[in-house]
């Protein structure tokens, strides 16, 4: 099978082609120009997209006949400033766009969009968090007319925290073990808020699983469907941290209610997510996270 992948770089994206190509899938990537390729394997193409220069994306697009795309890219700003609005305006709903248009024209059977909890803050169907959340729905909204004029089969899987190894993101489990090192405090909110985190290995799984959905006979069932993946063990952060001294078997020294929570604070992730049919998470979290720390002592 021919795909597409946007996103590469991204720790999402670095390990879905990793797995899918021991799956033996023909896979072509999209990359921005000055991106660092180095990390990818030599079976994988590569195309240097020019935003300027949409024919020459439609054309690479008729030439390989793909049969489907994964869309990964995107710009995460939690925060936003004044200025950073053409760039998320630019990868989140322009380039997904002209992905979507040489999607369209080189007649690729399905796409796999990636959206995020954070479009669904309080459970609503749609209140975005921050402005990156509501380009990522802008984008969806687009992609409706690309469905409504081709046979092209456009669905959306939504994600909330992920971890595993060799993630070099400011994240949660990173920043204990790096505090661990240097026995320095760690200043954190109360604590309160619901934590859905998956493990990479699974999340790859899942669009593995919708892959194969999307080239089988039922098809058309997952046509403009939304899917999230969703923790089987939803924990407040403070509980969150136990699990995690537990399986390195050593206290955080955590100082909690020294930090203000975040502005639009996420105290419970969106939970009316569909499960993606047939896909089971294979790692509870306590074993997802002795997995990731024995994978980084290697």
């Amino acid at each position: 099978m021919k795909i597409l992948i946007t996103g590469v770089s991204g720790f999402l994206g670095q390990n879905l082609v990793r797995f899918l190509l021991d799956k033996d899938f023909d896979i072509h990537v999209v990359v921005r120009k000055n991106s660092n390729t180095s990390f990818l394997n030599k079976k994988i193409k590569i195309f240097v997209y020019d935003n300027d220069d949409i024919d020459s994306l439609i054309k690479y697009f008729k030439v390989n006949k793909f049969d489907g795309v994964i869309h990964l890219a995107s710009l995460f700003l939690a925060n936003h400033q004044s200025q950073d609005i053409s760039s998320l305006i630019s990868s989140n709903v322009k380039f997904g766009t002209e992905i979507l248009e040489a999607s369209k024209i080189s007649k690729v059977s399905w796409f796999i969009n990636t959206g995020t909890f954070w479009q669904n803050y309080e459970n609503e169907d749609y209140n975005p968090v921050n402005l990156y959340a509501a380009t990522k729905e802008a984008f969806e909204k687009i992609a409706f007319y690309f469905t409504q004029t081709s046979d092209m089969i456009f669905t959306t899987i939504k994600l909330n925290d992920t971890f595993g190894p060799n993630d070099t993101r400011n994240k949660i489990f990173n920043l204990w073990l790096n505090a661990l090192k240097t026995k320095e405090e760690i200043a954190m909110s109360k604590g309160e808020q619901i934590i859905d985190i998956s493990f990479i290995d699974d999340i790859v799984e899942a669009y593995y699983v919708l892959i194969n959905h999307l080239s089988s006979e039922n098809k058309d069932k997952f046509r403009n469907k939304t899917f999230a993946i969703k923790s089987d063990t939803r924990v407040t952060l403070k509980e969150l941290s136990k699990i995690f001294e537990k399986v390195v078997n050593c206290k955080l020294n955590i100082i909690w209610g020294k930090k203000e929570y975040r502005e639009r604070e996420i105290m419970e992730p969106w939970n009316k997510g569909e499960a993606i049919p047939e896909f089971k998470a294979k790692y509870s979290l306590e074993k997802a996270i002795k997995k990731t720390l024995e994978e980084i002592n290697e």
